[in-house]
C-alpha cells in the first residue's frame, strides 16, 4: 500500500470518531450560548454564518452548485429537516428547561428508527447481529444517563412539557432527514448543497423567531466562544463529515454513530468541567461502544459455491 493510499485509509477511517466527537459538542456550545440568545435567533445567526463561509469556499473551489429546482428543492428539505427541524428541537428543548441529558437521550432513539424506517423506505437490510446492536445501544445510552435523568426528575419535578414536545419533533425531524438525505441527497453537490440546506434552515428560523421571540442578543465572551465553535466546527466541520458519511454508509449503520454521543458528552463533562461519571455510566459506555461496533460491523458474504 503506497503513502497516500495509507494516509487516505487512516483519514476515512477515522472520519467516524471524528465525527463524534465534534457532533458531542454541540450540547456543550448549546449550554453557553443559550443562556445570551433565544434558540432560534441562535441557530438562524449560527446557520447563516456558517452557510456565508461555505459558500465563499464553495465559490473558491470552484466548486459545482445544485443543478435546478429538483437538486436544489431536495437540499432545501433536508436543511429544513436536519438544521431548523432536529437543531431548533434540540435548542427549544433545552432552552425551555428539559435537561440537556433527557434531550439527549430522547434524540439518540433516532438510529432506531432510522433503521426500521431503513428497511422499508430504503431497501436496507440488517442481519439479526446489527439489531442486536440497536438494542445494546439504546440500553447503553440508558445505562450512561440514568444517574443524571433521575437527578433531574428529582430535582426539578415534572419536564416541561413543551420541552418534551419539542425534543420528540427533533428526533422527527432528524430521522426523517437522514433518510431523505441519504434517498435524495447522493447526486447533489456536496458544498453548495449545504450551503442551500443552511439558508433554507436559516430563513424558517428568521421567520420563525420573528413571530415568537424578541430576536434580542447579549454579545458576551461566552456566546461569542459558543458561536464561533458552532459555526467552525460544528455547522462546518461535523455535518459535513455527516454528509460525507452518509454518501459512504448506510443511513442505519451512520445514524448508529449517534449512539456514542450521549456517551462522549459525559465523558467531556468529566474531562473539562470535573463532573463525576458515575460507574454506571461507565458501563453504559462500553454497552454503547459494543452496540455501535455491532450495527457498523458488515455483514459476512456467503459463499456463491453452491449455484
Amino acid at each position: 500500500m503506497s503513502a497516500p493510499a495509507g494516509v487516505r485509509g487512516a483519514a476515512l477511517a477515522a472520519a467516524p470518531v471524528v465525527f463524534v466527537l465534534l457532533w458531542s459538542t454541540g450540547f456543550v456550545g448549546a449550554k453557553y450560548g443559550l443562556p445570551y440568545a433565544e434558540p432560534f435567533t441562535f441557530l438562524a445567526l449560527r446557520l447563516a454564518l456558517a452557510g456565508v463561509l461555505l459558500a465563499a469556499l464553495a465559490v473558491a473551489l470552484r466548486a459545482p452548485w445544485p443543478a435546478g429546482r429538483a437538486q436544489t428543492g431536495r437540499a432545501g428539505v433536508a436543511g429544513l429537516l436536519l438544521h431548523a427541524g432536529y437543531l431548533g428541537g434540540v435548542f427549544f428543548a433545552i432552552d425551555s428547561g428539559l435537561p440537556a441529558s433527557v434531550a439527549a437521550v430522547t434524540v439518540s432513539l433516532q438510529p432506531v428508527l432510522t433503521a426500521a424506517l431503513a428497511t422499508r423506505l430504503l431497501g436496507e437490510r440488517l442481519v439479526p447481529v446489527q439489531w442486536l446492536g440497536l438494542v445494546l445501544g439504546v440500553g447503553g445510552v440508558a445505562l450512561v444517563l440514568a444517574p443524571g435523568l433521575a437527578g433531574a426528575a428529582g430535582e426539578g419535578g415534572a419536564f416541561p412539557p413543551a420541552g418534551v414536545a419539542s425534543c420528540v419533533v427533533a428526533l422527527l425531524c432528524g430521522t426523517a432527514g437522514t433518510l431523505w438525505q441519504k434517498e435524495h441527497g447522493d447526486d447533489i453537490p456536496l458544498l453548495s448543497g449545504t450551503v442551500v440546506q443552511y439558508a433554507a434552515a436559516a430563513l424558517a428560523l428568521v421567520a420563525l423567531a420573528g413571530v415568537t421571540e424578541s430576536m434580542a442578543i447579549e454579545w458576551t465572551a461566552d456566546f461569542v466562544l459558543a458561536l464561533v465553535w458552532l459555526v467552525l466546527p460544528l455547522s462546518l466541520g461535523a455535518v459535513l463529515l455527516l454528509l460525507f458519511l452518509l454518501r459512504r454508509g448506510s443511513a442505519s449503520g451512520v445514524s448508529s454513530l449517534l449512539y456514542l454521543v450521549p456517551p462522549a458528552t459525559a465523558v467531556e463533562a468529566h474531562l473539562l468541567f470535573g463532573e463525576e461519571l458515575p460507574l454506571l455510566s461507565l458501563v453504559g459506555v462500553v454497552v454503547t461502544t459494543v452496540g455501535v461496533a455491532l450495527v457498523l460491523r458488515p455483514p459476512r458474504r456467503r459463499s456463491s459455491s453452491a449455484g
